[in-house]
């Protein structure tokens, strides 16, 4: 089983597990590895793949969420790029775990599977949850403000990277029953500390 990003796929467009890794930025990296997988398959080989989103949310997120939240207090407010309409595909770290055993047990050879629970959600929302749970305004960054804003982690947020998991849940028979996301954040367990 190797794991891999949604986030490696070409973005803009809602991907799925058909769709392969580039060959540039973050892809370049990470990519061989699926790639690998598939022609370990082809040699009888019972490889397969799977891609976690950007946010694998929960109490003990030590990722992406985690650090926006950082990045809000740090700067006073907490932001996104653009209208905010980039969406950031999630899913809780439970519902990951359920599907990792799943592919294990019952994944076929060469398949790619993902552990998506949310299809995308908007950066906008995610910036607001976190605006409102640590009492800082939310504002709108672009361009140089972003990357002053954001610094290296302005590319991922504002990278729009919507995914589907149609596929997975139908062949594996996997549900995501825990909480999205922004249920997750309004918990407050993000907030606490």
């Amino acid at each position: 089983m190797v794991t891999s990003a949604s986030a490696l796929l070409p973005s803009g467009r809602l991907v799925t597990e058909d769709d392969v890794p580039g060959e540039d930025g973050a892809a370049r990296y990470r990519g061989p590895s699926d790639h690998l997988a598939r022609s370990l398959a082809q040699r009888g080989v019972r490889a397969s793949v799977l891609r976690l989103p950007p946010s694998v949310h929960g109490e003990g997120d030590h990722g992406f969420v985690p650090i926006l939240i950082g990045i809000a207090r740090d700067q006073g407010a907490s932001a996104y790029i653009g209208d905010g309409s980039s969406r950031w595909p999630a899913v809780h770290r439970l519902d990951a775990a359920r599907l990792y055993r799943l592919a294990l047990e019952q994944g076929s050879a060469g398949a790619a599977y993902h552990a998506i629970a949310e299809e995308g959600v908007p950066t906008r929302e995610i910036a607001e949850v976190i605006g409102r749970h640590l009492g800082l305004p939310v504002v709108a960054k672009t361009g140089e403000d972003a990357t002053a804003h954001f610094a290296w982690m302005a590319h991922f947020f504002g990278n729009d990277c919507p995914a589907s998991s149609a596929r997975t849940q139908r062949e594996l028979d996997w549900q995501p029953t825990h909480p999205t996301l922004l249920a997750d954040l309004e918990a407050g367990h993000y907030f606490q500390g």
